[in-house]
Parts: structure tokens; C-alpha cells; sequence
């Protein structure tokens, strides 16, 4: 795994930086529209758990109004829903297309971020990581993942967990493969958007 972990590092900032051009195009457009739409900040930050547990900001184009409140499931994951009213109108637009993701790119650049890996959690996730959860810290977390590609929000949080973990101890360059297939797939056909079943947009912050 040590030596797949630098090739896809290195992976990661060809992409980005080929990459890079769209993101600087949809942060004119959505810039532009999410300005218009309520003179709020662009983009969204929020702590996250990366690699051995360091801390680091998120980046997102601003999907909800500012100062939304932050509202969870039961078993701590993020609340979804097809009418949840903290969601702008040019929100709930790139957050169904994921575009909304698309600044993750200048994560990866950085290295706080891979393309493919865990999902990266809330640093209060240390709290509740059962059994061999917290080995998904061992590696980048990703724009997208296995629990990602494959299920998206139509599975609950400790499910995501042991995905993670499963990720982690079975990474390879064909199963980073087939989980950007699949997730450029379900984005296209937006599958499994939502934790409750429908299949609408995606809202997980």
C-alpha cells in the first residue's frame, strides 16, 4: 500500500492540476449566481479529520443560507432532505449535479485531500469510531469513496465507517478506478441521493 500511497499521490496533482481550469470556470458562474442570489460568501469551510487525524478546512461552493443552522440524523450524519429549506436555490442546483464539490480540487492540491478515499468526518468522529473504523485516518480522504460511489446517502453513518475501513485495508489502483466510474455514473443518473430515499439532489454538507 505504501507504494500505491505515492503513486497516487502523484496521480492526484496531475489531475488537479489538469483540473484546475474548470474549477476556476464554475467559480465564475457559480460565484457569480450565488452573489446574486443572497450577496453571501462564495464558498463553505468546515474542519474535517484528515490523514492521522489532522485537522483541515474543507472547500465548497456556499449551498445553504448563511449561518444555516446544522441539523444531524440520529446516528450523526448529516440531515437530507429533497425540501430542506436552509438550501439556496443555486444550492440545491449544484449540489444535485455535485458540483458544489469541485473546489475539493484545491484540497487535493494541498494535500490535505485525495480524489478517492474516505469521505473526511467532523473531528467529533474520533468519539465514535467503533472497532477498526478509525483506520480510514490512515490514509488522504477523498472527493469521493467507496461508501460514495456505491451507496451515497441510502446508507447510515457506521455503515460509511466500515466501508471506510474496508477501503483502507484493500486500496488498489483498480478499486480507485472503479469508484470514480461509478460515482461519475450515479451523478449522471442521480442515484441514491438522499438517506431517506429520494432521488432528488444530494445535501450532505
Amino acid at each position: 500500500m505504501k507504494m500505491y500511497s505515492s503513486i497516487k499521490r502523484l496521480i492526484d496533482i496531475v489531475l488537479a492540476l489538469l483540473l484546475f481550469p474548470v474549477l476556476s470556470f464554475f467559480a465564475l458562474i457559480v460565484g457569480i449566481s450565488i452573489k446574486l442570489e443572497d450577496n453571501g460568501p462564495i464558498f463553505y469551510y468546515s474542519k474535517r479529520l484528515g490523514m492521522n487525524g489532522n485537522i483541515f478546512k474543507i472547500i465548497k461552493f456556499r449551498s445553504m443560507i448563511v449561518n444555516a443552522q446544522d441539523i444531524r440524523n440520529e446516528d450523526g450524519s448529516t440531515f437530507s432532505s429533497k425540501d430542506d429549506a436552509r438550501v439556496t436555490r443555486i444550492g440545491k442546483f449544484i449540489r444535485s449535479s455535485s458540483i458544489d464539490e469541485l473546489p475539493q480540487i484545491i484540497n487535493v492540491l494541498k494535500g490535505d485531500m485525495s480524489f478517492v478515499g474516505p469521505r473526511p468526518d467532523l473531528p467529533e468522529a474520533l468519539e465514535v469510531y467503533t472497532g477498526t473504523q478509525a483506520k480510514k485516518l490512515d490514509v488522504r480522504p477523498g472527493i469521493t469513496g467507496l461508501s460514495q460511489a456505491f451507496f451515497r446517502n441510502s446508507i447510515n453513518q457506521n455503515e460509511k465507517f466500515d466501508n471506510d475501513a474496508y477501503y483502507v485495508e484493500n486500496m488498489s489502483f483498480c478499486m480507485d478506478a472503479k469508484i470514480a466510474f461509478v460515482t461519475l455514473k450515479n451523478v449522471f443518473l442521480r442515484k441514491n441521493i438522499y438517506a431517506t430515499g429520494e432521488d432528488a439532489e444530494e445535501t450532505g454538507r
